[in-house]
């Protein structure tokens, strides 16, 4: 039951924050994020379906922060002995999912290739370290 309320957590504090710093980029349309998600599966059908997309998208990241959580969980009693602390392990393991999601994951995927600046990859390598890092390394210890 840990797993899932953390796994709920992260998920929505990532889908939260993602959100926010979509919004304040310039884009209008919420839903918008999500189908960019969802054509990762659907390619440029994600666009121009239906609603449904953006729901497809929401549940596809929703899974995805449910394995992120998941391994944390599973991999921590293997790594406890490092004795690193919460903020440690949380810039470390946000900085493992930003790269094997750009680095591995997109680029395999149907989703389009982003623009990306340097300003754009330091947000979203912070915004990972609070939302999937934080909550994990948070509820392992307690």
């Amino acid at each position: 039951m840990t797993i899932v309320i953390t796994g709920l957590v992260a998920g929505s504090l990532d889908a939260l924050a993602a959100l926010l710093f979509f919004l304040a980029r310039g884009n209008k349309r919420p839903g918008g994020l999500f189908r960019y998600i969802a054509s990762a599966v659907y390619g440029q059908k994600a666009f121009t379906g239906k609603g449904g997309m953006a729901a497809m998208g929401v549940m596809f990241h929703f899974v995805i922060a449910f394995c992120w959580v998941g391994l944390y969980f599973a991999v921590y009693p293997v790594i406890s002995g490092l004795n690193t602390g919460i903020f440690i392990d949380s810039a470390v393991y946000g900085l493992l999912v930003w790269a094997v999601m750009n680095l591995i994951v997109l680029p395999l995927s149907k989703a389009a290739p982003r623009h990306s600046s340097l300003s754009f990859i330091l947000i979203n390598m912070v915004i990972l370290m609070i939302t999937i890092g934080l909550p994990c390394a948070y509820v392992v210890r307690h």
